[in-house]
């Protein structure tokens, strides 16, 4: 096995000569078989094991056989205790994804702040048949039912060749101290259900039934990756991207309105799901406005656009200036100065730079996002106009007008910021003192 171990970390190039790994350490068999084949292959490791406060005693004690099996290999472990429940429960999650997005976050940190170069995690042949069993209940495209791949950004899974049943004998044949999560054996939990009811009726009708999966998940691995760059060559010809959004031509998009299957593919790796597919289609045949959240992105309808950005954490922050020093600790405020106004003094035609009459400003300023009700005399206009009309008038976006802030001075909108200066607020003969705002957006 240890043979098999290193030709499938080759094969897969999953560790450059000399790197650092980071092992992912429960305690049960499957980890403590993979720290036991990492040792023998001469890697540097250390340990790193998360205590989950999930089985009282027991938890402690998978922490402490993992501490003492460090000790004993002179291994650098890492520790570390979380609240599952409580998290679980503060953010709304099922305690199996509070436990994942708590370790996961935690190995990461461990592995940046202490140098090593991958996380390798214990998920072995059988934890990949059930993913593709679980994925295929659920419903899923082609990617779903590729299994977990070996190698995933910084994360390694060495394992994924052996088989539930190979990874016991080499336990057995070699002594290897482990412990049995007793949870494993509830079928309350997807998981097990596939594992202890689903697959061994499944190897009554074929007893090599790991063996053929795992076949059969490296050809359907194949086909997705054929898939997946045609669906890039088509993304790319009617997409284009700024670093942040992601903006589709809805008339090249409309070509592939009766090809579900092709437009689940070009939005899966924004987060859309297959039952999600059908909204999809009636936002790029609906009106402007139309959108839908999926896991990861927004999908909203502008116009002739259909736009792509990532999930934000709306923030109502307002921002209160007391001083001009206070502008400095504004995230998009570039600068704020105020200067004399003398003869050849030009007004900068830059909408991110707004020249106000210091006479006209009343501190404390606050800057905020603006809203319904919001108005002002856009410089140019003789007359008031809400802000909203006036984002319409200039052709902003949903997803644009959502980031527009204001300058409040006095109860009075100075400057929408980025955009345009309040006419109340222009330089006149009689200004004096003019204060300059810079902005990045």
């Amino acid at each position: 096995m240890l043979t098999e171990f290193i030709n499938y970390i080759s094969e897969n190039k999953m560790l450059d000569s000399g790197a650092r790994v980071l092992l992912t350490v429960s305690g049960g068999i499957d980890s403590m078989v993979m720290t036991d084949l990492f040792l023998k292959a001469g890697y540097e490791t250390g340990m790193a094991h998360c205590n989950f406060s999930l089985r009282g005693k027991d938890s402690d004690m998978d922490e402490e056989l993992v501490r003492k099996f460090a000790e004993q290999n002179n291994l650098p472990f890492y520790s570390v205790k979380f609240s599952t429940k409580e998290f679980a429960k503060r953010e709304n999650l099922s305690i199996q994804m509070a436990a994942r997005q708590l370790r996961y976050g935690w190995f990461e940190q461990i592995r940046l702040d202490n140098g090593y170069d991958m996380i390798a995690v214990a998920h072995n042949e059988n934890d990949n048949i059930e993913t593709l069993l679980i994925n295929l209940v659920r419903g899923t495209g082609i990617s779903g039912l590729t299994g977990m791949r070996p190698v995933s950004k910084k994360i390694i899974r060495p394992l994924l060749f052996a088989s539930r049943s190979e990874i016991v004998q080499y336990s057995n044949k070699y002594n290897i101290s482990f412990r049995e999560d007793r949870s494993n054996a509830d079928t309350k939990y997807t998981r097990n259900k596939i594992r202890h009811l689903i697959i061994p009726v499944l190897k009554k009708i074929n007893p090599a039934l790991e063996k053929t999966l795992s076949e059969t998940i490296g050809r359907l691995r194949e086909t997705d990756e054929l898939v997946d760059r045609f669906i890039s060559e088509i993304r790319e010809n009617i997409s284009e991207s700024d670093g942040v959004t992601i903006t589709f031509d809805v008339i090249k998009l409309e070509k592939y309105l009766n090809e579900k299957s092709v437009l689940y593919e070009l939005f899966r790796p924004f987060g859309l799901s297959g039952a999600q597919t059908a909204d999809l289609m009636n936002i790029i045949c609906g009106k402007t406005g139309g959108q839908l959240y999926t896991a990861s992105h927004r999908i909203l309808k502008n116009r002739n656009k259909i736009i792509l950005s990532p999930k934000d954490k709306v923030t109502d922050s307002q921002y209160i200036i007391y001083n001009k020093a206070d502008m400095e600790n504004i995230p998009f405020i570039v600068s704020a100065n105020t200067q004399e106004i003398k003869h050849g003094f030009v007004i900068p035609e830059d909408k991110l730079t707004a020249c106000l009459d210091e006479n006209e400003i009343d501190y404390p300023l606050i800057i905020r996002r603006w809203k319904n009700g919001d108005y002002f005399y856009p410089l140019g206009m003789k007359n008031r106009k809400k802000i909203s009309d006036f984002l319409i008038d200039i052709k902003k976006s949903l997803l644009e007008k959502e980031k527009i802030n204001v300058l409040v001075s006095g109860g009075r909108i100075a400057w929408v910021i980025g955009e345009r200066i309040d006419s109340r607020f222009m330089i006149k003969a009689s200004t004096k003192m003019v204060l300059i705002i810079k902005s990045k957006n």
